[in-house]
């Protein structure tokens, strides 16, 4: 087994918890209804879940890459969302999109293992990455909130790179700057498609947290490691005398 010289991991699913999203969806459109005459609630959620997915697939590949930011996106997708529902007012998808960007920061939480094996990494001198897909204002904002940015020794956001996973590059960069020996290097994520994907074209040991026991097809590709909580990892960590 490759000793753990550097430790790099996915930020959204993997350290923080965005099991909670549809929730702050669900309240933005309640919110925006009750003071909006004609405007049913359940019809707005309805048509909020009918555009999203093919807004999402529309823009996704500029909004990861930073060619967009993340208040233009979520303003478009509120505009489309009250059109649907015959609602043209420009100032209530505004007031929609500021509701459900500050609920969104709510909603997201920090996975209780998280800090506790960062302590031990650090003690055990073991360098951290931050390998992250999203646009720098999001993500960036989601560091300062939880407090992370300080653990990292880098950080590589798609939206400030241009490079996304599974994309091995974006690795590399990480890599490069930590000056260690690749095959040293342990990348954790939740997403086999991109985490596990990734890490193994970049030649990192691919580890796969599935935190709630997905079951993986044939077809999906293979971690080195399958993990169920972060604090599995602990015991893989040099020991300092």
């Amino acid at each position: 087994m490759k000793p753990v010289g550097a430790l790099f991991f996915d930020l959204d699913d993997t350290l923080l918890d965005g099991s909670r999203r549809q929730e702050s969806i669900v309240r933005t459109c309640e919110m925006i209804a009750a003071n909006q005459p004609g405007l049913d609630a359940a019809r707005v959620i309805e048509a909020n879940a009918q555009i999203w997915p093919g807004y999402l697939q529309e823009v996704d590949e500029k909004w990861t890459l930073g060619a967009l930011d993340t208040a233009s996106v979520s303003l478009e997708a509120w505009r489309l969302t009250l059109g649907a529902c015959g609602c043209g007012d420009e100032s209530l998808a505004r007031r929609a999109s500021q509701i459900h960007l500050g609920l969104a920061v709510e909603a997201r939480r920090l996975f209780d293992d998280v800090l506790e094996l960062f302590a031990a990494a650090k003690r055990a001198r073991v360098p951290l990455a931050l390998i992250t897909n999203g646009p720098s204002d999001i993500q960036r904002g989601k560091l300062r909130v939880h407090g992370l940015e300080h653990w990292f020794d880098v950080v590589v956001i798609s939206g400030e790179v241009g490079i996304a996973k599974p994309n091995a590059s974006v690795f590399d960069l990480a890599v490069n700057k930590l000056l260690v020996e690749r095959e040293n290097v342990w990348h954790v994520g939740d997403s086999l498609t991109t985490d596990v994907a990734g890490a193994k074209a970049a030649g990192l040991t691919a580890v796969w947290i599935n935190r709630s026991g997905r079951v993986r097809r044939q077809d999906d590709p293979e971690p080195d490691f399958e993990i169920r909580s972060l604090s599995h990892l602990t015991s893989f960590l040099p020991v300092q005398l």
